[in-house]
């Protein structure tokens, strides 16, 4: 008999819901589980802001000490916030099928704002990513962190007085939050595996791998893949500016990736299409070459800034 594979996941409504997803998936195979509750280091520190955490991991560490622990069998992640490279012991178990990948806007009032060039619009976003391409495009705006999870940033955004908050698009949209007054900001490249779950297992655990398989989506597998060796490549995490998106079509893969200086006005972009038999290592050319075109320049003087002590 089949043992009952017990899930680990953070409690916010949105990785709750991302953990029942698989549970039922599973079901669908026969595979009965449990969800088991883990709070995680940033779900606890609401007020710091992610570039001054460590970052790297700060959602999935708790889960990741957990599956390591063998208190639980499984661990489900917004793949985003997974650091690049896996904790040693553990592997990847199976990446679903990849929800909306675009980032969404959601104003108070009204979007006049974006047009008022004498108006200095007040934005929300813990997203360092966000943030840098937001002042690209409106360089004169402030912008302003805003930290919690989903429910948390829009009853924050209700109460002060900002014009608008970012938020990832398949994150609203899953647990039924997106409100009528949003818009989907299509010229904003997403983090690199935004949109996408992933399930994480230990090393050696055959039949855990065996029974999540099913579950696994190639094309997200591929793409989420690209865009990760991409961000591998450049060293970046969630304190770089660093964008991606590869999309299967026709046979052939569309890969977009940007970095882009802390305060927004430096952006480097690479485009690439190639047929997806050629798609290996398709992230890491991408990088070399934008590092080359001038990325290089961009990422020495953001490590330079945030590795300074005073830099809040």
């Amino acid at each position: 008999m089949q043992k009952m594979i017990r899930i680990g996941t953070r409690e916010s409504q949105l990785a709750v819901w991302q953990a029942t997803q698989v549970k039922e998936l599973l079901a669908e195979q026969g595979v009965g589980s449990e969800l088991i509750y883990i709070k995680s280091e940033g779900d606890i520190d609401l007020k710091t802001p992610l570039y001054e955490m460590g970052v790297q991991g700060v959602f999935t560490r708790s889960l990741d000490s957990a599956l390591l622990n063998q208190r639980i069998d499984i661990a489900v992640h917004s793949m985003k916030d997974v650091p690049t490279q896996l904790p040693e012991g553990l592997q990847e178990a199976a990446i679903l099928k990849r929800g909306p990948v675009n980032d969404l806007l959601v104003y108070k009032k009204d979007i006049d704002f974006l047009t008022r060039k004498e108006h200095i619009a007040q934005i929300a976003t813990s997203s360092i990513r966000r943030k840098a391409q937001w002042l690209h495009k409106y360089p004169t705006h402030q912008l302003l962190n805003l930290r919690g999870n989903v429910n948390t940033r829009l009853k924050k955004l209700e109460t002060e007085n900002w014009d608008a908050a970012i938020f990832a698009q398949a994150g609203l949209e899953r647990i039924h939050l997106r409100p009528a007054n949003s818009l989907v900001l299509d010229w904003m490249l997403p983090a690199p595996a935004q949109g996408a779950i992933l399930i994480v297992c230990r090393q050696e655990d055959e039949g855990v791998v065996k029974a999540c398989q099913p579950l696994n989506h190639p094309d997200t597998a591929l793409c989420t893949r690209i865009e990760r060796e991409f961000l591998r490549t450049l060293l970046g995490g969630c304190s770089t500016p660093i964008s991606a998106l590869a999309e299967v079509e026709d046979d052939e893969i569309y890969f977009r990736g940007q970095l882009l200086s802390l305060d927004g006005s430096r952006k480097v972009e690479v485009e690439k299409i190639l047929p997806l038999e050629r798609a290996d290592g398709l992230g890491r050319v991408a990088a070399e070459e934008l590092l080359e075109r001038g990325g290089k320049e961009i990422a020495d003087s953001i490590r330079s800034a945030t590795s300074k002590p005073d830099v809040k």
